[in-house]
Parts: C-alpha cells; sequence; structure tokens
C-alpha cells in the first residue's frame, strides 16, 4: 500500500481515536498524578518562549520509566563526549516525565512527548530544530517520521528490541507497517535475533546494527547502590544492617501476583521481609487489600509508620523511580509481570547489583537473555508460584549455591558490555548527521 495512502487512513482515524481514548487517558493521568506537571506540552503549549528553547537539538524520545531510564544513561554518556551539545528528552507518561524531570543533567531539556497530530509535531519542531531525532526501543510514529523525512532530519531507533509476538503482530499488517518503518534512518538493535525480527517488517539490513543493549551494559553506570533511608525502613522490620531477616524483593508486579506470590511466602518456613515495589504506584489500594487477604500488615512507603508487628508486616514502595535503589537492598528477587502470561519485566538491575533473580515461565519480553540465563543456570525460572515455597525454604537453608548462580549471570549479561559506547558510534554524535 502507497505510504502516502498509509498516512492519508492513519490522519483520518487518529483524531477519532484521540477523542474516543481522551476520558480513559485523563482518568490515567489523574491516578498517575500528571496534573499540573505540564500537560499541555502534548498539545505544543510550553510555558517559555520559543526564542529562549534550544536548537540544533538531539531530539530523545523516551515513553514511560523503563524507556526515560535508557535514555537518561544515553543522555549521560552523550554529555561526557561533549558537553556543549543540546538534548531534549521527550516522555509520553507522567510517571516517566516525572522520573526525566528528577533525574536529567541541567543541560538536558524535559517536555512531554507531543501527540502525532501533523501540526503539532510541526510546532515542535520548530521549536527545536533537531539535528537528529532517537527514538527508545520501538515506538515509531507516523507523522513524527514523516515530517523528519520531509526536513531531512535523520531518525534512529536505538536499544531497539521485537518479542515473537509483537513481530507476529506486525507482519499480520505488513502492508501499513513496512512503509512506515521504511522512513527510519538506522536501528540500533540488541542481538542478531532482534535484527531478524527488524529486517522481516522490511527494514534494510544496511540499515541494522547490532549493538547490544545498554539496559544491559554492564560498564554503562554504576551497578545499583543502598541507601541509608531505605536500609532504615527495612530495619523497623528487623533487617539490621543486612545482618538480619532477608529481604524479598517483588520488581514491577502487576496485578494479580502480589496476592498469588504472597501466598506462596507465607506458606514457606523462612524468615522473610516482603518488600513490593509494584510497576504502577497508583495500584497501591488494591495491593494493600490483595496483601491484606493473604493475612500481612501492609505498609506504606508514602504514608509510613514503623510497623507494629513486623514479623506479620510487609512494606509496599508506592513510588515511582525507585526500584533500582531498593534492588541493592534486596537478597532475593522475585520479577514481576512473569507469572501471569503477560511478557515479564527486566532482570538486569538485580543481576547487576548480583542479586539471586526468580521469576515466574512468563519471561517473553526478554527472550533470548532469559533462555541464556537458563541455560547457563543463572536464573530460577520456576513454572508456577506454588514452586515458590520450597525454592525460598532452599534458600533459607542454602542449599542453593546463589553465589555461583550471580556469577554467571553476571558473565551472560555482560555480552552487552560497551552498548553505550556502540550506540554513541552508531549516532555520529562527534558530528551533526544533519545533511546541509
Amino acid at each position: 500500500m502507497p505510504r502516502s495512502l498509509i498516512l492519508l487512513i492513519y490522519n483520518i482515524a487518529l483524531p477519532l481515536f484521540f477523542v474516543l481514548a481522551f476520558p480513559a487517558w485523563l482518568v490515567k493521568m489523574w491516578r498517575r498524578g500528571g496534573y499540573g506537571t505540564g500537560l499541555l506540552e502534548r498539545f505544543a503549549v510550553f510555558k517559555t518562549t520559543s526564542i529562549s528553547e534550544p536548537k540544533d537539538t538531539i531530539y530523545i524520545h523516551a515513553v514511560s520509566v523503563g524507556e526515560v531510564l535508557i535514555a537518561l544513561k544515553l543522555i549521560k554518556s552523550i554529555l561526557d563526549y561533549d558537553a556543549s551539545l543540546h538534548i531534549v528528552l521527550a516522555a509520553t507518561t507522567s510517571t516517566g516525565h516525572a522520573v526525566a524531570r528528577q533525574n536529567a543533567p541541567s543541560q538536558a531539556r524535559v517536555i512531554y512527548s507531543p501527540l502525532d497530530f501533523n501540526f503539532i509535531v510541526r510546532m515542535v519542531m520548530r521549536r527545536f530544530s533537531p539535528q537528529q531525532i532517537v527514538l527508545i526501543e520501538a515506538e515509531a510514529w507516523p507523522n513524527l517520521l514523516r515530517i523528519a523525512q520531509k526536513k531531512n532530519i535523520p531518525v534512529s531507533i536505538v536499544n531497539a528490541r521485537l518479542s515473537a509476538r509483537s513481530e507476529a503482530r506486525f507482519k499480520k499488517f505488513s502492508c501499513l507497517v513496512t512503509p512506515v518503518f521504511s522512513m527510519i534512518t538506522r536501528v540500533g538493535v540488541q542481538d542478531t535475533t532482534d535484527k531478524n525480527r527488524f529486517a522481516a517488517l522490511g527494514i534494510p539490513t544496511a540499515k541494522i546494527h547490532i549493538t547490544g543493549s545498554i539496559k544491559f551494559d554492564l560498564t554503562g553506570g554504576q551497578a545499583p547502590q543502598k541507601r541509608s533511608d531505605f536500609q532504615k525502613l527495612l530495619n523497623d522490620f528487623g533487617n539490621d544492617g543486612g545482618n538480619g531477616r532477608k529481604v524479598l524483593l517483588l520488581a514491577s508486579t502487576h496485578t494479580g501476583e502480589e496476592k498469588i506470590i504472597a501466598e506462596a511466602v507465607k506458606k514457606s518456613a523462612a524468615d522473610i521481609i516482603l518488600l513490593i515495589v509494584p510497576r504502577h504506584a497508583e495500584r497501591r489500594t488494591e495491593v494493600v487489600a490483595d496483601l491484606r487477604s493473604v493475612g500481612y500488615l501492609p505498609v506504606l512507603k508514602t504514608n509510613y509508620e514503623p510497623p507494629e508487628n513486623a514479623e506479620q508486616s510487609c512494606l509496599i514502595a508506592d513510588t515511582t523511580g525507585e526500584l533500582r535503589d531498593w534492588t541493592a537492598h534486596a537478597d532475593w528477587v522475585i520479577i514481576g509481570k512473569s507469572w501471569l502470561n503477560v511478557g515479564g519485566q527486566n532482570p538486569a538491575e538485580a543481576i547487576a547489583a548480583q542479586i539471586p533473580v526468580i521469576c515466574g515461565p512468563h519471561m517473553e519480553n526478554f527472550q533470548p537473555l532469559v533462555q541464556q540465563l537458563c541455560n547457563q543456570k543463572a536464573i530460577m525460572m520456576l513454572d508456577d508460584a506454588h514452586a515458590l515455597t520450597s525454592t525460598l525454604d532452599k534458600l533459607e537453608n542454602k542449599e542453593i549455591n546463589t553465589s555461583s548462580m550471580t556469577i554467571r549471570a553476571h558473565e551472560v549479561l555482560s555480552q552487552h558490555n560497551h552498548a553505550l559506547k556502540k550506540t554513541l558510534e552508531l549516532l555520529e554524535v562527534n558530528a551533526s548527521v544533519r545533511n546541509p
């Protein structure tokens, strides 16, 4: 199908979709605390004048927290190379925007990513005059790509990955997808599997480069570090500076997972502090109810009071952007979104901190990394939550050699070392890549 026809259909359908989705989007922003954070920037309405904005920028588009954290690592490396470069970081979600505002260096202008309407994107492009556009992972908006192409602005996807499920879905609509992806200048993928999947979507192999994963790059940043304020809270639960009760971290859990995991933990004989960091902090009320139904006395970090009965209590870190710091305090980490057939979350932070990792059977979003970890016996993948009870008992009794496990996991992850350096070379940050 001709690209012009695809864009015509898209631009007819987009306003209709926006009208239908707008109420739900407002509710989501309300739940996640997005109001008052500059949401009008999504409509190209800014509080500052255009003349005061940075020009000739590297425009980096990231969606939510995970992509923003990758973008922040990339930005730091870019500025380490050349601190004079101007950078715009455009985040889509309110949680991603909050993390960006909190952690971005002063040289980076943080905004909400514009809605993909032609006139809105054009206004934002005029405002910041990008010399290049960088998309984190695989989010490609048709109007953004088309306007960039018309303005001769190269567009790169970095840290690109494509699951088997996404590839199959895209292939069903290849007549629509291929013309859109053909507007991308270059793609930095994580491994050979991803290269083949992107090539199957019609992207010429000459445009696809294996750079490894920035997310998994152990040379690209500091491993998670313990924080004294976090340790103080855990001490109230009997951790005693890491020498008392063991900490079991439930990382980025989704609806229903807290309950099934907590039930398995309750049946274990291990003396464990249950620490939960939900993927979406606004689920706190639901998480509290589920944990109470199992017999726990949940304590929220955002409304913290020391537990009266530490053995029966658990801690819910209902905050955004703190999972990395909590990981350093864990004795074991359970990966969320892996127990209910929804694809898994990223195990790299725990591996970088050399914490033993437990996951459910559904880690499709991070294949083939997880398969390599399983092959090397560097991760504990369980068939279901029932198996978690006996696994925790074995860990408590030191029947599992976790030291060798974390070493093997670290070695598997090391294949992505220097991904940041390779990505910078792909982006050619040492010179403007914008054609005259």
